[in-house]
């Protein structure tokens, strides 16, 4: 089971993650919904339950095991990096790390089994 933080989780494609985590049976022992400041305390609902929404401090204290980043560039390369100094692997799905020479970008179903362990940060090329 996986302490999942979920970076973007009210928008478009954040949602279609949950939709995603929750019919794959993903084995998630604890959602971290993050989302903007104006969205902190609101729920939303997975797997029939609700579930509050937290500022992006509190998932960094929380020390996930995995951080799905659907929220920006911006936002990934500001946050990414403090959640991989926790040792929370990101999966990132802008385009902030995308180039990154010392970063593998990882399509799974070709080379996800070549992403080195210490590489914290996984870009993936989106669309």
């Amino acid at each position: 089971m996986y302490k999942i933080a979920l970076v973007g989780a009210t928008g478009m494609v954040g949602r279609k993650m949950l939709e995603v985590l929750a019919e794959r049976a993903f084995p998630i022992s604890e959602l971290i919904p993050v989302a903007s400041e104006r969205s902190v305390g609101k729920c939303i609902s997975f797997n029939g339950k609700d579930v509050a929404i937290v500022d992006m401090k509190t998932a960094i204290e929380k020390a996930p095991h995995i951080a799905i980043f659907s929220a920006g560039g911006e936002t990934a390369l500001q946050y990414a990096p403090l959640f991989a100094n926790k040792g929370t692997y990101v999966i990132d799905n802008s385009s902030a790390f995308r180039m990154d020479a010392d970063k593998a970008l990882v399509v799974p179903e070709i080379n996800g089994n070549e992403i080195p362990k210490e590489q914290y940060i996984i870009p993936n090329p989106n669309c």
